[in-house]
């Protein structure tokens, strides 16, 4: 249902719609809140969604030209743009921020691990090469271990991840929220999770160069109407429990308790938060070379 509110609504522009891969995660609950506010069509705006299951389906949808934009991450924006700039970060999507994490780091019940000194050595279920094993390096070498006492193992689908964990099979993983979240409920142990590490936990709204070449004005306006819906969520978040059902933003079982979270004024990473990523990527072999932090953000 389309909210509308003051003025009528200004007519859409007749302008090809611009296209969001967007997986079903709480980053992207601003975008569809714009949608069903009508936040888009008063800014004269077509947005179409491209749902996608992984990340990994994401860049495909991306590089492929399928869509133009998308919410992802700085090590995605890095490996795009390893050989030339291919995507543009325009702003923050999501920031960890006390009492609303991204990502923890949990370990099964029949573990016996109860804090991160014991992770030393512990195979611990990740994504590889993606931005969860980024999340899970820094922030034990944060809470005091040692690079050579991190031990990971590559469980890259997300259900297998936790029906490991929750099995015993896997003694810990990181996992994203609201995931970290179910699987506490069903026993698992919080270890550490990436509050108080806004620098390193995080996620981008970016759009494909030549979009934001040809169609500067387009997403200035999609834009202004996420942050319209960023103000929405921030004062008024129940009044938008809603989409986390309709858009299947966390588990069933969580919809009517799971804390909405506060999203972030328009921003954009540091040169710091950035290089950080990329220097990362290139110590563990993925990109060859630095990455060019002006040439990857952009004010449209």
């Amino acid at each position: 249902m389309v909210l509308i509110t003051g003025c009528a609504a200004q007519p859409v522009a007749d302008t090809a719609p611009l296209k969001l891969a967007l997986l079903p995660i709480l980053d992207v609950m601003p975008i569809y809140v714009a949608q069903e506010a009508g936040f888009f069509e008063k800014q004269g705006l077509k947005v179409e969604f491209v749902p996608v299951g992984s990340a990994a389906e994401r860049e495909q949808v991306v590089a492929a030209g399928q869509a133009d934009g998308m919410v992802n991450d700085l090590l995605s924006v890095a490996l795009y743009n390893r050989k030339d700039t291919q995507v543009q970060m325009v702003q923050f999507a999501r920031i960890t921020a006390a009492g609303a994490p991204l990502y923890c780091i949990v370990a099964s019940k029949q573990s016996g691990i109860k804090t991160v000194k014991d992770l030393a050595g512990v195979a611990i279920g990740i994504s590889q090469g993606t931005i969860i094993d980024y999340v899970t390096n820094q922030v034990l070498i944060s809470q005091g271990l040692q690079p050579d006492q991190i031990q990971t193992l590559a469980v890259p689908k997300l259900p297998d991840r936790l029906a490991l964990l929750i099995s015993g099979q896997l003694k810990a993983a990181t996992l994203p929220e609201p995931f970290s979240t179910e699987a506490v409920q069903q026993g698992a142990v919080l270890i550490v999770d990436d509050t108080g590490y806004p620098d390193i936990a995080n996620s981008v709204i970016s759009f494909r160069k030549k979009v934001l070449d040809e169609q500067p004005q387009a997403v200035q306006k999609f834009l202004a109407a996420i942050n319209q819906a960023v103000n929405e969520i921030n004062n008024h978040p129940e009044t938008w429990r809603k989409i986390l059902d309709t858009y299947k933003l966390v588990p069933a079982n969580l919809v009517q308790t799971y804390p909405i979270p506060k999203f972030p004024a328009a921003s954009l990473p540091t040169q710091q938060q950035f290089d950080a990523v990329v220097q990362w990527a290139i110590a563990k072999g993925m990109i060859d070379q630095k990455v060019d932090y002006a040439s990857s953000v952009k004010t449209p």
